[in-house]
């Protein structure tokens, strides 16, 4: 595992899996804790120079205070620097917002791919959003990390079923630690809506990827919420593609979402 400091002085750890052409960061989603991407990675190592990360406040990375969405821009930044100063970006669910931000923010990317970034499109679901930020704040600052994450699954349309379950599982003392972290995937997203002004200053290519179906753990949300949110991206973003995978779960089966990627990728070869 290798690290390299953030500008505010944070150490970031990050691990190439491969060392072969262009440069490729994956960025994790909520309670992802640097491991979510690898099986995908592995699929962009035959080409590509694979790069995964893990955000502040994650496995080995640091995590200084005050939080601030631009320490994590800069967190990025770092890493791109540290592995050859230019990247494509893949992004997964909260992670495909922070990556946005960064292409916004102007750094070296060339390429961004990003799976079911979850923007709230209907007013409703803005003002769950909101909600949500509220009450995961004072969980968070309560020192109530079991609250936060029943806060984060119901957000997520999971049954009250599926978050007994989940408690009871062997990873949940693992996911209490990452639980302060859900309120940095909430400032990656704002106040919840597309923040259109900020994405139409992505001039880069950006493909934006979705499951056929919303994944069955996440019942409860609106049946189109990850395609609508998508679409509402594309129509923001000046140079946008958009591609529904033939697949279920919110973590894509990378059989199918990595030979996209690596199609879109090589596009910048051409």
């Amino acid at each position: 595992m290798a690290h390299v400091n953030s500008a505010d002085g944070t150490p970031i750890g990050y691990d190439r899996l491969s060392d072969e052409g262009p440069v490729v960061v994956l960025v994790g989603g909520g309670l992802d804790d640097g491991s979510e991407n690898l099986p995908l990675g592995e699929h962009l190592t035959d080409g590509f120079t694979v790069v995964s990360y893990r955000r502040r406040g994650r496995g080995d990375s640091g995590d200084h205070q005050p939080y601030a969405l631009e320490r994590e821009v800069e967190d990025l930044a770092a890493v791109i620097q540290a592995v050859g100063g230019r990247a494509h970006l893949f992004g997964a669910s909260s992670g495909g917002a922070l990556a946005l931000e960064a292409a916004a923010a102007g750094l070296p990317v060339d390429r961004l791919a990003i799976h079911e970034v979850p923007y709230q499109v209907q007013d409703a679901m803005v003002t769950t959003w909101q909600t949500y930020r509220h009450e995961l704040d004072e969980a968070l600052d309560a020192g109530d990390p079991d609250l936060a994450l029943r806060l984060f699954m119901r957000l997520a349309g999971s049954s009250e079923q599926d978050i007994a379950g989940a408690e009871a599982a062997p990873v949940w003392p693992a996911l209490r630690e990452l639980a302060p972290t859900l309120r940095y995937d909430a400032a990656c997203l704002g106040d919840g809506p597309v923040p259109v002004d900020r994405l139409a200053t992505v001039q880069q290519p950006v493909l934006l990827t979705t499951g056929v179906v919303i994944d069955p753990h996440m019942g409860g949300l609106p049946l189109d919420f990850f395609g609508a949110a998508a679409d509402a991206a594309a129509a923001a973003l000046p140079d946008a593609r958009r591609d529904t995978l033939e697949v279920q779960g919110h973590v894509a089966d990378p059989t199918v979402l990595g030979p996209l990627l690596r199609g879109f990728f090589d596009g910048a070869r051409d």
